[in-house]
């Protein structure tokens, strides 16, 4: 199995403390949480594009980029890619661009969404062309669903891999999704053996004990409960233990999430699972530790016991030196640098 972090870059006072920092501490926060992920063994990093509050993830590629110049061999994946709301042309590029900049480590996972424009002033384009092209040829792509069969669908109908998206709701949901997956791949006549599916969880804290675990991570859901009411919206679950009975979310001991998502397998058959990447209420201290014992404790059995394909190896061209993450410059090399900017 391989395993992904993402975020969506949510901007919200902390559930326990109530403290709200900057978008600029939370962009930050963000990069360093990619450059931990690599460094704790995570085989993918992923932003999932937003355009509405409480979000600052509207430009994924600008965080990957950044993310790219600070780490050398994890994937990037562009997790949710929201199409309908960009300029074709434009994504095109800024994602052809980025793969270039990483290596050739760039992934997509494409959302459908439903958008209604109208406009007068943008001019009809025909043979555009759109540069560079990629370095990787082709970029995979994924397909994002949470419980649309359209996207199921148009996963099968392309060949693509589906990524199932619903956290927030039963594995049922998920469940219900790629079965219907796997019947439209069957009747566009693809291979069943190339079939590729990643899964979401809605979150993920693991401790010693399962009681240690419950306790810790209880006013944190309790919290996120609080606020997806205040918004108007009725949570799936009545509780945290109902939440990780019929839900996605992990938290327990080592043992209980490793036989957790093992039955989340049966029902899916998944070869990649994400975890989110941010602390969300832990402190730093508890978030890195339960990271670490996911990686010490949980991953090897996983991996172990589901078997994985291999990600795309990133592409090396003829002649072309290794990526290697940028380097800071030292501050008597800026006037230099700044003049030769300004020639």
């Amino acid at each position: 199995m391989k395993f992904i972090a993402i975020t969506r870059i949510t901007h919200l006072p902390d559930p326990i403390t109530g403290r709200v920092t900057s978008a600029t501490d939370r962009l930050r926060e963000t990069v360093d949480g990619a450059v931990q992920a690599e460094e704790l063994g995570f085989d993918g990093f992923g932003v999932e594009e937003r355009h509405e509050r409480p979000f600052v993830s509207s430009s994924a590629p600008v965080v990957l980029s950044h993310i790219a110049a600070r780490t050398s061999v994890i994937r990037l994946f562009a997790a949710i890619t929201a199409v309908s709301l960009l300029d074709p042309v434009r994504a095109f590029e800024d994602y052809s661009m980025l793969d270039h900049l990483c290596g050739g480590r760039l992934e997509l996972i494409i959302g459908e969404d439903a958008v209604t424009r109208t406009g007068r002033f943008r001019p009809p384009r025909q043979d555009a062309e759109t540069w560079p092209r990629p370095l990787q040829q082709p970029i995979r792509i994924w397909q994002g669903g949470a419980t649309s069969t359209d996207s199921a669908d148009l996963a099968a109908r392309w060949g693509d891999p589906l990524f199932s998206t619903s956290v927030t709701s039963p594995v049922e949901s998920s469940a219900a999704l790629v079965r219907c997956y796997r019947e439209r791949w069957e009747f566009y006549g693809w291979d069943p053996a190339a079939i590729l599916i990643g899964a979401g969880t809605a979150g993920y804290y693991s401790a010693r004990t399962s009681q240690q675990a419950i306790e810790t991570y209880r006013p944190i859901y309790n919290a996120r409960q609080v606020r997806l009411r205040a918004l108007g919206l009725k949570p799936a679950f009545c509780s945290l233990e109902d939440a990780i009975e019929r839900g996605s979310i992990l938290i327990g001991s080592p043992q209980q999430i490793t036989d957790q998502v093992l039955r989340y397998h049966e029902r899916l058959g998944h070869e990649v699972m994400h975890l989110p990447s941010d602390a969300d209420g832990l402190t730093g201290a508890q978030h890195r530790e339960s990271l670490e014992l996911f990686f010490d404790k949980i991953a090897p059995v996983l991996r172990r016991e589901i078997p994985s394909r291999p990600f795309p190896q990133a592409p090396v061209t003829p002649g072309s030196a290794p990526f290697v993450p940028a380097l800071s410059v030292p501050a008597s090399f800026v006037p230099a640098l700044q003049d030769g900017l300004g020639e």
